[in-house]
């Protein structure tokens, strides 16, 4: 068997050459496992802090859809205002815009659930697209009436029309609760953002409808918002990798119908009327100080205060139950409603009224995400989208009761008198929260349809 050679047999050869000594070695080398290098030392990146937010919008579609329902919805906050400025603008007559537009808050109240029935039944896109289409139209015929003076009874005809309009605040909200059916946390973080754009929407709406309709001609807020709706139903519908399915066939009953619903609507519609009476008395106060152009941006402060809130409680992880932070945030609801009346009454200043309602508007956002997350919760499977509209549909038959309700304190008594429809109307909500049954999700209904899955956090 042969043998590997020793290290004596190459022995070492020395040599001179000149004044050097060489020594040469034959021994074999051994081949070594080559070192591996050290890894360079790098200073270490600043720890990025992600607030829930940003891993919110990580999901691959939501900023697509995001966008698209941004764009639709800032339309909804344009309407009314383009609205009543043409109209009073052509026919010298804020009743008839008054009335114009309260028949089509009418309208959409009635078919606004049958929409978002349709929706659940058949798809977000095979239904929001055509629906969009046909209220631009009534938009659209409104605008040339008004134009060429067409007899005042196609004013509200073609008003009507628009009540097929889909909400789409309700829409991006179901995307949310089917992406996030299996995270609470997230889906309260989607909820409260989704809240937090309706303010600023909202807040934005009346402002960029003004500025349209008195910078260009009359009809450009209304016909500017067409243009965004439509613009961005299409987007919103184009994003399918989102869209919850269809639920075509599904045995549950009618959301009206669901324990715990009727008098969780109820309180939607006291709730409507917090917002409806406060807009109509701080423009009257307004006017009496001599100011009432700076209403819109008194009015502003409120829902920018709701805007910030509500995205710093979107932030946080809830604690408890939905059904027992709505009452808690009813209550602080109705003890901030007393700051406009306390500012109103006792300095009649307008700058301290816009600070009270700047802080007043601190418990909105709160208190509405809540509520939409007790509506999901008891909202039958395949039926999320009528659920929410209802609760919209109840939101806004209160703005209507709260507006009548705060012009009439207003013209029969004062604009100051007029603070306390917000605090009764709130107090209302109050005691009519105390009185819902908790929830109890049968074993083969487990969808966390955002905050309204009240699972431990």
């Amino acid at each position: 068997m042969p043998q590997q050679p020793s290290e004596h047999a190459f022995p070492l050869l020395l040599t001179a050459t000149g004044d050097s000594l060489v020594i040469a070695d034959f021994r074999p080398r051994r081949r070594q496992a080559p070192r591996r290098p050290k890894a360079p030392r790098h200073p270490k990146a600043p720890h990025r802090r992600t607030t829930p937010y940003h891993r919110l919008f990580t999901i691959p579609g939501t900023r697509a859809f995001t966008v698209g329902n941004l764009l639709a919805r800032l339309p909804m906050g344009m309407f009314s205002v383009s609205a009543v400025i043409m109209i009073a603008g052509s026919r010298g007559s804020y009743a008839l815009a008054g009335a114009v537009t309260a028949t089509g808050l009418a309208a959409t109240a009635l078919v606004a659930p049958w929409t978002a029935r349709l929706v659940d039944r058949h798809g977000q896109a095979r239904i929001a697209v055509p629906a969009t289409a046909f209220a631009l139209l009534g938009s659209v015929a409104l605008l040339l009436c008004v134009r060429f003076g067409a007899p005042d009874w196609t004013l509200f005809a073609a008003y009507a029309a628009t009540a097929t309009t889909p909400n789409t605040g309700g829409m991006s909200r179901a995307r949310w609760a089917h992406l996030l059916r299996d995270d609470p946390a997230a889906a309260h973080t989607a909820n409260s953002f989704e809240q937090a754009a309706d303010e600023l929407c909202f807040m934005l709406g009346p402002v960029c409808a003004a500025f349209l309709c008195g910078t260009f001609f009359p009809e450009a807020g209304t016909l500017v918002g067409g243009v965004l709706m439509m613009t961005g139903v299409l987007i919103f519908a184009a994003q399918r990798s989102t869209e919850p399915p269809p639920q075509p066939r599904t045995p549950s009953r009618s959301p009206l119908l669901a324990a715990g619903m009727p008098p969780l609507l109820l309180c939607f519609l006291a709730t409507g009327a917090v917002f409806g009476s406060m807009e109509v008395v701080t423009i009257a106060f307004a006017d009496a100080q001599g100011h009432r152009s700076a209403a819109g941006a008194v009015l502003a402060l409120q829902a920018a205060g709701s805007c910030v809130a509500g995205l710093l409680y979107g932030a946080r992880k809830p604690t408890g139950p939905a059904e027992r932070r709505h009452p808690s945030c009813l209550a602080v609801m109705t003890a901030l409603m007393t700051l406009p009346l306390l500012a109103a009454s006792l300095t009649g200043s307008l700058p301290a009224l816009a600070g009270a309602l700047l802080l007043a508007g601190a418990a909105t956002a709160p208190t509405m995400v809540t509520g939409m997350a007790l509506v999901q919760r008891r909202t039958p499977e395949g039926r999320l989208n009528e659920g929410m509209t209802l609760a919209v549909t109840g939101l806004l038959g209160g703005i209507a009761c709260g507006s009548a309700t705060g012009g009439w304190l207003v013209e029969h008594i004062s604009a100051t008198a007029g603070y306390g429809v917000p605090i009764a109307a709130a107090g209302s909500a109050l005691a009519i929260s105390l009185t819902i049954p908790p929830a109890s999700d049968p074993p083969n209904r487990r969808q966390s349809l955002g905050p309204n899955s009240d699972a431990p956090h």
